[in-house]
């Protein structure tokens, strides 16, 4: 028996939504969207009992994994996207054998994947709750900590489960998928309040005009300019997932139609950004714990003396690799290059004077010279990702290419030959992969200096969602008009 069969074999004790016996109208779609976006802001907002507090400064992890740290929603999607990504990897890496083009084996890996993720839920709860500490348990009287920290692990499993069969409800009852409407909802909902706050807020748009002054009605438009932001990335993101390069193709079996492939400028959407802006959290959240120690003992009392300037032969090359501060938090050397500086939750005003005039602890470096090499470092970053992504994701040239032959598509006026195909394939794929994954990192590092609400980010998974969801309303209103499309055309 192969791992995947053995880790398959769980899945029959698992219940199963069963899918609609007949295509819904939009119109129910649309309802079973909203019930399932109701229970998960319910989710979204319960606390975990036995929880101290939460560790702020994860917005970006709480962002991508529609999650909030503390609550039932700790570990959000984050267990279902990585067994996705894990199984995808290895089915791209030949360890795992199935052919998704055939139902019964597409069924196995989406079992599998549900069996994989509750696992990882209950393994990052362990991670969040017991070994990072991000999750502190609180102390209860008369009750033994470490069933209160396993009764917390239990619920934080017990939310990404339900998450889970959301999702599946979903994408069976639903438009679209779960993970990409709860990452928008999530989003969406940090932009919102941070409008309520721009304009409610105690230095926001309502009280500077309340406070009147010659300044006042400048002052007030200054305090909105992060919501200004907001929308101007929106604007950039809708224009970029418009962009596409369409190329002529026929059908070997229907003579006379030559439809085109669109090849978007997003080729790989926002899979870049997001592995990118990952791993950069974790080199900041690893790189904080393993130097922390170096700097400060147990009782948090600093080893280190700076206040007269760096001496590299008292200290050594560790404080050049990276500094933290007592909260574990790069705040000097080559590592702090990597630290995002997101301008949410400052002024435009406040965020602009950061740039301009802060420097780093230690060795001085400007912010605004960090601003630059961390928003290039996430472009470059993002295009090694896209890469990456394209060829382990079955994206490449080649492969797309042997996917056309088998479905009898050419491109008129070329000979029948895959390797043809491959060639006029690559001369569009390639640069689509680097010009578009380096476009996402740049703006979603533009979009965290100037404040947008949502994070960089954020804002690319939401506007990408959002209009994939239009485009497949549109198919969908189609296919009421016209059934017969739906069997043509691969619906259900």
């Amino acid at each position: 028996m192969s791992l995947i069969d053995f880790v398959h074999s769980f899945s029959k004790y698992l219940p199963k939504i069963k899918p609609p016996d007949k295509p819904l109208p939009v119109k129910d779609r649309l309802l079973w969207t909203g019930l399932v976006l109701v229970l998960y802001f319910m989710l979204y907002q319960t606390d975990a009992f036995g929880v101290l507090k939460v560790t702020e400064g994860l917005d970006f992890l709480q962002t991508i994994t529609a999650s909030r740290i503390g609550g039932l929603l700790t570990t959000g999607i984050g267990p279902i996207v990585l067994s996705s990504i894990f199984l995808q990897l290895f089915s791209g890496a030949g360890i795992i054998n199935l052919n998704m083009r055939d139902k019964k084996d597409k069924a196995k890996f989406l079992e599998t994947q549900k069996v994989l993720a509750i696992i990882l839920a209950f393994v990052e709860a362990i991670v969040f709750v017991v070994i990072t500490g991000f999750v502190p348990v609180a102390t209860i009287p008369g009750m033994n900590p470490m069933f209160l920290m396993f009764l917390v692990v239990l619920q934080i499993t017990l939310g990404s489960v339900i998450v889970l069969f959301l999702d599946e409800l979903v994408t069976k009852y639903g438009i679209g998928s779960g993970i990409s409407l709860f990452i928008a909802a999530g989003v969406s909902l940090a932009i919102f309040m941070g409008v309520v706050g721009l304009v409610f807020g105690d230095a926001g748009f309502i009280n500077i005009l309340a406070e009147g002054g010659a300044d006042a009605l400048a002052a007030g438009i200054l305090a909105l300019l992060p919501f200004g932001f907001t929308i101007a990335v929106f604007l950039a993101v809708v224009y970029a997932e418009s962009v596409k390069v369409e190329i002529p193709i026929a059908f070997q079996r229907i003579r006379g139609m030559v439809p085109k492939l669109p090849l978007k400028f997003f080729y790989v959407s926002n899979i870049p950004v997001i592995f990118a802006s990952a791993l950069i959290v974790n080199i900041n959240l690893f790189g904080g714990g393993v130097l922390s120690g170096f700097y400060y003992d147990e009782y948090q009392t600093p080893l280190m003396d700076f206040s007269q300037g760096y001496d590299f032969d008292k200290h050594g090359i560790v404080p050049l690799i990276g500094y933290v501060d007592q909260e574990g938090r790069l705040t000097d050397g080559l590592l702090y290059f990597f630290t995002p500086i997101y301008g949410m939750g400052r002024s435009t005003e406040e965020q602009w004077n950061f740039l301009t005039n802060a420097e780093s602890q230690i060795f001085r470096f400007p912010e605004w010279v960090h601003g630059i090499v961390y928003v290039l470092l996430l472009s470059f970053v993002s295009v090694l990702f896209g890469m990456f992504w394209v060829e382990t994701a079955s994206m490449d040239a080649k492969s797309v290419a042997g996917q056309l032959s088998e479905s009898g598509i050419q491109i008129p006026g070329f000979r029948r030959d895959p390797r043809m195909l491959e060639t006029i394939l690559h001369k569009h794929i390639f640069p689509l992969t680097i010009m578009g994954s380096f476009c996402v990192g740049l703006l979603a590092g533009i979009a965290d200096l100037t404040g947008a609400l949502g994070t960089g980010t954020g804002i690319l998974l939401t506007v990408g969602i959002l209009y994939r969801m239009y485009e497949q309303l549109e198919q969908m209103r189609t296919f009421d008009m016209y059934p017969s499309l739906s069997g043509l055309l691969g619906g259900e």
